[in-house]
C-alpha cells in the first residue's frame, strides 16, 4: 500500500471518530437546560423519550464496543445481532435518572473515542462475520453506528421540539 492510501485511510478513521464526538456533542445540546420530567417526557406516543434515546445510544455503543472487542481478540468471531427489545440492561439503564444516562452515555463516549483513536491501521481492519452484512470489520462497524445514531439524534431533535427551545 502507498503511503498515499494508508494516510487516506487514517483521515478516514480519525473523521469517523470526530463526528462520534460532535454527535456526542449534539446529544448534549438537545438534552441541555431540561428537567427529569421533560427527559423523560414522550412527546410523540409510544415513541421513546429523550432519555430513552440516550440510553439506546450508550447501550448501542457497549454492544458495538464489546463486538470491536471482540474482533481485536479473535480472528474473524462470529457478530450476534442485537435486539433492542426485552434488553435488559437497557431497561437498567432507563431506571437511572435523565441527567445521569446522559453523563454517563458522555463519558463513555470519550473513553470509546480515546479506544478508537489508539487503534493502528490494521486493527481498523480486523473483521468479523455478521449475518446481515457480507464485509464487516472494526472500520464498518464505526461507520454504521455513526449513521444508526445520527438517525436517533434526528428524532431527538424533532421530540426536543415540544418542550421549548433549546439554547444557542
Amino acid at each position: 500500500m502507498t503511503e498515499h492510501k494508508h494516510s487516506d485511510k487514517q483521515e478516514a478513521h480519525r473523521r469517523l471518530i470526530a463526528r462520534l464526538e460532535q454527535q456526542a456533542g449534539d446529544v448534549r445540546h438537545i438534552a441541555s437546560g431540561l428537567d427529569e420530567a421533560s427527559l423523560a417526557l414522550r412527546t410523540i406516543p409510544d415513541k421513546w423519550s429523550l432519555k430513552e434515546l440516550v440510553c439506546h445510544l450508550d447501550r448501542v455503543q457497549q454492544v458495538f464496543e464489546s463486538r470491536i472487542e471482540a474482533m481485536l481478540a479473535q480472528d474473524n468471531p462470529v457478530i450476534a445481532r442485537y435486539d433492542p427489545d426485552g434488553d435488559q440492561q437497557f431497561d437498567k439503564m432507563t431506571a437511572r435518572p435523565g441527567k445521569d444516562s446522559l453523563e454517563a452515555f458522555l463519558k463513555a463516549r470519550q473513553q470509546f473515542a480515546a479506544r478508537l483513536e489508539g487503534l493502528s491501521p490494521a486493527e481498523w481492519h480486523r473483521s468479523g462475520r455478521h449475518a446481515d452484512f457480507p464485509h464487516y470489520d472494526v472500520h464498518f462497524q464505526v461507520e454504521y453506528m455513526v449513521h444508526h445514531e445520527a438517525h436517533h439524534i434526528y428524532q431527538m431533535f424533532q421530540r426536543r421540539q415540544p418542550l421549548g427551545r433549546m439554547p444557542h
